[in-house]
């Protein structure tokens, strides 16, 4: 990467200067599905493509969260979940959301502090379970459920969907990596590459980002080598 120097002004966002940027060209078409008014601002957060080897904004990442729902309104009995070949002990038919957690933070292949829960309790109000920590934005395995073991109701049933898959966007066709902010604010047109500047290395208040910008908890982890992240005030 070539490095370049600013030496002075520069966007409030960056707290140092000078600073060290890179000249990038960014693909159009990523920047526009992103902002379809082609306008890109100052701060926003800047990824390398690999599928395109491209510059594009970075489109963020999320969490997976799957949903277990019961029907058939069971009165007893026991369901499991199972996560990539492991499979919990027993959850009671009632359980509440903080007792689907234990049972599977239990599971050697996720383990305490890499899944929260909400909801519940069953089997009138289905339990969302977010993975997080070692998990978060991550595509995981789609756990399954078996209700074998459920009694009463009419034909319970245990079910497993996927709310909100996890990882980060692909929409720019490939694994995106976060390698610094765009300097100025740019404008695309469809089809046209625009040359830019990358901050690839110094100091930045996170809180003074654009929030449109893609900055998310992956992006800080993945551009703390060589930013440091401060806040106004701070």
């Amino acid at each position: 990467m070539t490095k370049t120097t600013r030496r002075a002004g520069g966007p409030s966002w960056a707290a140092e200067f000078p600073v060290d940027c890179a000249p990038i060209t960014l693909d159009a078409d990523a920047v526009l599905a992103v902002y379809p008014d082609g306008n890109i601002p100052s701060g926003a957060t800047i990824a390398l493509v690999t599928a395109t080897n491209r510059w594009a904004p970075y489109g963020g990442s999320t969490e997976e969260v799957q949903t277990v729902t019961i029907t058939g309104t069971p009165t007893g009995g026991t369901y499991t979940l199972t996560y990539s070949g492991q499979t919990t002990a027993a959850i009671p038919y009632n359980a509440t959301a903080a007792q689907v957690r234990t049972a599977l933070e239990a599971l050697s292949n996720i383990g305490a502090g890499n899944v929260t829960t909400s909801g519940g309790p069953h089997p009138g109000t289905a339990v969302s379970v977010t993975f997080t920590g070692a998990l978060a934005n991550t595509n995981v395995a789609q756990m399954t459920a078996s209700g074998a073991s459920l009694t009463g109701g009419s034909s319970p049933t245990v079910t497993v969907t996927t709310a909100t898959g996890g990882g980060t966007d692909l929409g720019s066709g490939g694994t995106e990596t976060a390698k610094g902010f765009l300097l100025n604010e740019r404008q695309v047109r469809a089809g046209r590459h625009v040359d830019a500047a990358l901050y690839y290395r110094g100091r930045v208040y996170e809180d003074l980002l654009p929030a449109n910008g893609g900055f998310d908890a992956q992006a800080r982890a993945e551009l703390s080598p060589n930013i440091y992240f401060d806040k106004v005030g701070a």
